[in-house]
C-alpha cells in the first residue's frame, strides 16, 4: 500500500555546523497514484470544491505537518 508521506534519511557529516535532522519527509500528491481519471467520479458540491481546492474527493489531500506529531511525542 502506498502512503502520501515519504521519508528519507540524508547523509550526515561530522562537519555540519548545525544539529542534524536525521529523518526528513515530503508529501506526494494523490494524482500520482491515479493512472487516468475514471469516468463518473463523485464530485464535491461547488462550495465544498472551492474550499477543498479540487472538484473530486480522491484528489483532496490536506497538508498534515510532520512536526506536529513529533512535538506531541516530545511532550509526553
Amino acid at each position: 500500500m502506498y502512503t502520501m508521506r515519504k521519508y528519507y534519511y540524508p547523509f550526515i557529516s561530522q562537519f555540519d555546523p548545525c544539529r542534524p535532522i536525521r529523518e526528513k519527509s515530503y508529501e506526494t500528491p494523490p494524482n500520482l497514484y491515479v493512472g487516468f481519471q475514471p469516468y463518473g467520479l463523485p464530485q464535491y458540491p461547488l462550495r465544498e470544491a472551492l474550499y477543498a481546492g479540487t472538484l473530486w474527493p480522491i484528489f483532496y489531500n490536506p497538508y498534515k505537518s510532520p512536526y506536529k506529531h513529533r512535538e506531541e511525542q516530545d511532550e509526553q
